[in-house]
């Protein structure tokens, strides 16, 4: 695996955290990785809600157009 040393600062009491951490180094790539896979999950899942939110929309404008025609024929 290609690494990239960087110089970085965090606060003190994440660097308390990671005291008790034996490769600092992996436990916050994984981090790193875990956060970017969260944030995709909920863009997804934004994207999702709003492409069902649009699909009943256009599902109820479609009823509207045929809600007269249901009962044709029938007799209450």
């Amino acid at each position: 695996m290609d690494t990239a040393r960087l110089n970085i600062t965090l606060p003190k009491e994440v660097v308390q955290i990671l005291s008790g951490v034996k490769n600092k180094s992996a436990y916050i790539a994984e981090a790193i990785k875990e956060k970017k896979r969260s944030e995709e999950k909920k863009k997804m899942k934004m994207q999702l809600e709003a492409a069902y939110k649009q699909s009943a929309k256009e599902d109820y404008e479609s009823y509207k157009d045929w809600e007269d025609t249901l009962k044709d024929g029938i007799d209450e």
